[in-house]
């Protein structure tokens, strides 16, 4: 089953691009500076200004040196390419992730994999482009690179990296926007989209490496392809409404899987990511924030500061057929000898989900030192057609984390995340022990803690040490590698650099 579950998410969630990642490493590892998904890093907020924002293209005059400690993008202007698209109303962002991980404990095997990510978005603004107002065209594009530590040594089932997915060049998301009514308090997107853009997510839990901050382990392992999110998309429309400032709708209706074909590997079956199909289900999903103070509302005052905090519910179904996990078309066993070996089959699946950002404490004499909690917990309960039945999140971000020093953009995190494998999952474990007469373990959850600082080295570079630890990978899967023992504990370190190209 696990091995069922690696070839519908060989993940990730938010980038020849290959030679930057591992360039930028080899100079990270020789102590040479250097500096960013998903994740995509922001640039500072005092240097947003040198970026290509509208009427503002950022130039290098003094040559491509002058200043590269102080750019908001390693590569500046891109010898003009950001001034004369910014002309024409687009905006151009490159970003490269590489990371080192490995686990030193544990594991099918132990040992270090290097993985990278480069992302190009490219957004027209349709009002500069040809002043029709509130229109945007996005395209993004993904190129992968390295091996996958998950698959390769650690057969958990919440996979160690958000940029874990097989090596390729793909297309991720190519949409248009269109926004309406006063302030622009309604808006519709229609196109290839990946959900974990906008939905079930979590702002303080971006810091984290793991897959599972993002896009949440639930619909990870039980939805047609892992769902419609990194490094897939599905074609849909969302509607979003902000009836006011502090209360947002979002609803959607997609393709029910983000490939074709729900056989062997998604990622395989739209390599490119141009397949673009609808002969699927129908997967639905709507959210409801709550998000306080409302946008652009917060004025930081020592005497009174208010706690922001967002709130989320949401719930989503697909309508596409889901094979039972214990029995056959005949109701047999499907460990059974006499099994026909072919699932039942179920129709729809459906989830529900609530997440938490809550900041717990703004110092009062640093806006910019602060500390939130945040929490997500999710569920699709129908145990006969899903792996894992319920997952959550929890963890604390600390903002400007060491007291009487300058690092306002560095931040400190410390999370878990915690997966309940189904109790018919578990049922087929014991039917192979039954009908084999072999010891087989049988999986129960899964837990891991992460803790990492991300060091804003430069405003386009980040580097970012990480610790993991897992407690009973893959819910106490057994080891291929040693008949009659489960996966043992997982220690993985390593360091992750985000570069702004």
């Amino acid at each position: 089953m696990l091995k069922e579950y690696y070839l519908t998410r060989a993940t990730l969630i938010s980038h020849c691009p290959c030679l930057a990642g591992t360039a930028g490493l080899l100079l990270l590892l020789s102590g040479s500076p250097v500096k960013a998904t998903p994740p995509v890093v922001a640039p500072p907020p005092e240097t947003t200004t040198q970026t290509n924002q509208p009427g503002q293209p950022q130039t290098n005059s003094g040559g491509f040196f002058q200043g590269l400690s102080r750019r908001s993008y390693f590569l500046g202007d891109l010898w003009g390419l950001r001034k004369e698209l910014s002309k024409e109303g687009i905006s151009l962002n490159i970003s490269e992730t590489s990371e080192l991980l490995g686990n030193v404990t544990g594991g099918v095997k132990k040992g270090f994999e290097y993985d990278g990510l480069t992302q190009l978005d490219m957004q027209l603004d349709t009002q500069r482009a040809w002043q029709h107002h509130g229109g945007t065209i996005n395209v993004s594009a993904l190129q992968v690179h390295g091996n996958n530590l998950s698959s390769n040594n650690l057969y958990t089932l919440q996979t160690a990296s958000g940029i874990e997915a097989d090596r390729s060049t793909r297309l991720w998301e190519l949409w248009y926007q269109q926004k309406f009514l006063p302030e622009d308090r309604l808006d519709l997107k229609i196109g290839q989209q990946s959900l974990d853009q906008e939905f079930m997510g979590s702002l303080n839990a971006n810091i984290f490496v793991n897959t599972m901050f993002g896009w949440a382990m639930v619909p990870s392992a039980d939805l047609p392809g892992g769902g419609p999110a990194y490094p897939l998309s599905d074609l849909g429309i969302r509607l979003r409404g902000r009836p006011t400032d502090s209360i947002t709708y979002l609803a959607g209706i997609y393709n029910g899987s983000p490939v074709s074909n729900n056989s062997g590997d998604p990622q395989e079956r739209d390599s490119s990511g141009t397949s673009f199909p609808l002969n699927g289900g129908v997967l639905a999903i709507a959210e409801v924030q709550y998000a306080y103070p409302s946008l652009g509302s917060l004025v930081y005052n020592p005497k009174s500061i208010p706690l922001s905090h967002t709130y989320k519910l949401g719930a989503y179904y697909d309508s596409e057929e889901f094979d039972d996990l214990e029995y056959d078309n005949t109701g047999v066993s499907l460990a059974s000898p006499s099994s026909t070996g072919i699932p039942a089959t179920h129709r729809g699946n459906y989830g529900v989900y609530g997440v938490v950002d809550q900041m717990v404490w703004l110092s009062p004499d640093d806006p910019d030192r602060s500390l939130s909690f945040f929490a997500r917990a999710m569920s699709q309960p129908q145990s006969d057609r899903n792996l894992v039945d319920f997952s959550m999140n929890a963890g604390l971000v600390l903002r400007d984390p060491i007291p009487h020093i300058q690092r306002d953009d560095d931040t400190f995190g410390i999370g878990m995340g915690f997966a309940n494998v189904s109790n018919r999952a578990s049922a087929l474990d014991r039917d192979q022990g039954f009908y084999t007469g072999d010891y087989t373990p049988i999986r129960s959850n899964e837990t891991f803690v992460e803790a990492t600082y991300q060091y804003q080295y430069t405003p386009w570079c980040q580097i970012q040490p990480d610790i993991q630890y897992v407690f009973n990978p893959g819910g106490g899967i057994a080891n291929p590698n040693s008949i009659g023992n489960r996966v043992q504990d997982e220690l993985v370190v390593g360091v992750r650099l985000n570069i702004l190209l």
